[in-house]
């Protein structure tokens, strides 16, 4: 089995858990923190969609680098929910677009993180796929579902049913 064929159907697993969590956002508590070093619910929300950005650019090149790679002049943070899940649905379409049909030796090739000369790591892209760019997605919806249910949103089924919603 080429590992492309096992990446897939776990990423639209993942994002389709993830988008129906993203759904519940309150768009009037979307600055919400629940703490004052946390990030704001909106914030947490627009990350996992950036996190498309990085499934694209672990897939399209060999290497980031953090002081050439940075949100565009002008960037201004997404205020409603509408946004957020734009920007989730835009991101994830392309990320799929640019994991499917990868060879194994695409996805074996080395994939390098990296802020000017100092190196973070270089790791085969299907590694960093699933550490950088999945797993990460996965911690951060984890974060979401906490400041959903401190906000007494009902949570969605993601791997089974939910307190709020059988399957």
């Amino acid at each position: 089995m080429a590992l492309v064929d096992a990446l897939l159907p776990e990423f639209d697993h993942e994002i389709a858990a993830t988008r129906r969590l993203l759904d519940r956002l309150p768009d009037h508590q979307l600055t919400w923190k629940p703490h004052p070093r946390s990030m704001a619910l909106g914030a947490l929300a627009e990350h996992l969609g950036q996190l498309g950005v990085w499934g694209q650019l672990t897939l399209t090149q060999s290497a980031v680098d953090l002081e050439t790679t940075a949100r565009p002049p002008g960037y201004q943070p997404m205020t409603v929910k509408a946004d957020i899940l734009a920007h989730f649905d835009t991101q994830m379409a392309a990320a799929r677009v640019a994991l499917a049909g990868r060879t194994d030796a695409e996805l074996l090739a080395p994939w390098t993180l990296r802020k000017g000369a100092q190196e973070f790591f270089t790791m085969p892209k299907a590694s960093c796929w699933r550490t950088f760019v999945m797993n990460h997605l996965i911690h951060h919806r984890g974060q979401l579902t906490v400041y959903l249910r401190e906000l007494d949103v009902p949570l969605p089924s993601i791997y089974g049913p939910s307190a709020d919603e059988a399957m």
